[in-house]
């Protein structure tokens, strides 16, 4: 039955409008008439699929939670080549009210994350404030690094922990991209001092973030003001100043609306690169925001240390393309579950 609802999903999802019939043609699986309906309305009842129209004329259509949660293979997806996958190639301002009258994890996904939180607090409750500290420099060394690599930094992770320990320079490796790792650095630090810095976000506070992570005179610290262009994509972020901050208003109101530590953080890691609102940076503000609000929570700090760089891209992609949270959700919960077991 499973086998065959997950059909039926697939179908609905990817004709975007489909008849009962048209459903009952295509289906791999030998189902009734009557035991398709009965699938269909419970479809229906947990809000996975919507309707149109009456009787014979009834159209099923994909809801905002399945566009949301629909799993994605991230190899599958990209078997199809830029120009060639149907995307939303615009940004999507209903996003915020999808992601306000969905949940976002799973009741699955929200006990996996507590028992994680639960043992996180019960691993630190047994360090002194030096092992716990020492722990947290680990951490930040990891996060610098792999941060700095998914935007193409070069350094290794022994040529990072001498930089950010000793500040001498790799071999070979150019000034900005010790720079990139330097300013991770401090603006981790910042955060570790300042630790309600994200308890209740606000534009002002992602700008000002973003400036310790951007210290480079050729690039704009402020909203931007002209478009950008991503690789690997037909999607185009915002180019309007105002759209682009009211985007991050919408995003910070949402945030704080939210009482789940874990939510907000990968609320913020998802939407602030969504919007793109500087002219570079992105990804990395919304990195070390997201765990700005992790520790403003008292949750672990995510260093994304065993990620690859190319999967976390495609995950960042497919919400761009189709505003789908799966493969990203993957990667931020087995990151939450990895840091836990690495560092504490």
């Amino acid at each position: 039955m499973k086998e065959t609802t997950s059909e039926i999903l697939t179908i609905i999802q990817d004709s975007k409008k489909v008849s009962r019939q048209e459903i009952g043609d295509r289906i791999s699986f030998s189902s009734s008439a009557a035991t398709l309906k009965r699938i269909i309305q419970n479809l229906l009842d947990e809000g996975w699929i919507c309707s149109q129209g009456k009787g014979k004329a009834t159209a099923y259509l994909p809801s905002s939670k399945l566009e949301l949660s629909f799993p994605i293979d991230l190899d599958a997806y990209f078997l199809k080549e830029q120009d060639e996958r149907i995307v939303k190639n615009q940004f999507d301002f209903e996003i915020f009210e999808k992601l306000e009258q969905n949940q976002i994890f799973s009741s699955d996904e929200i006990s996996a994350m507590e028992k994680i939180h639960e043992l996180f607090k019960k691993r630190v409750c047994d360090l002194t404030p030096n092992e716990y500290q020492k722990e947290m420099e680990r951490l930040a060394i990891d996060l610098s690094w792999k941060s700095s690599q998914i935007e193409g930094n070069t350094y290794s992770l022994l040529e990072t922990e001498i930089l950010l320990k000793e500040k001498k320079t790799a071999s070979g490796k150019t000034i900005d991209e010790a720079t990139m790792l330097l300013n991770h650095k401090e603006a981790i630090d910042f955060l570790e001092t300042n630790k309600d810095y994200a308890e209740r976000i606000s534009v002002r506070a992602i700008e000002d973030l973003h400036r310790i992570l951007i210290e480079d005179p050729g690039i704009g610290k402020n909203i931007r003001r002209r478009r950008v262009g991503i690789t690997g994509t037909n999607y185009q972020p915002l180019d309007n100043e105002f759209q682009i901050r009211e985007a991050l208003e919408k995003t910070c109101q949402l945030i704080n609306s939210s009482k789940i530590g874990y939510e907000k953080a990968f609320l913020a890691l998802l939407l602030i690169s969504y919007i793109q609102p500087f002219a570079d940076g992105n990804k990395r503000t919304a990195r070390i925001f997201s765990n700005a609000i992790l520790l403003a929570y008292a949750h672990c700090p995510i260093s994304f240390r065993t990620v690859d760089p190319l999967d976390y891209k495609k995950a960042m992609l497919v919400f761009y393309e189709q505003t789908n949270l799966s493969p990203m959700k993957r990667i931020f919960i087995e990151q939450a579950e990895f840091a836990v077991n690495t560092y504490f």
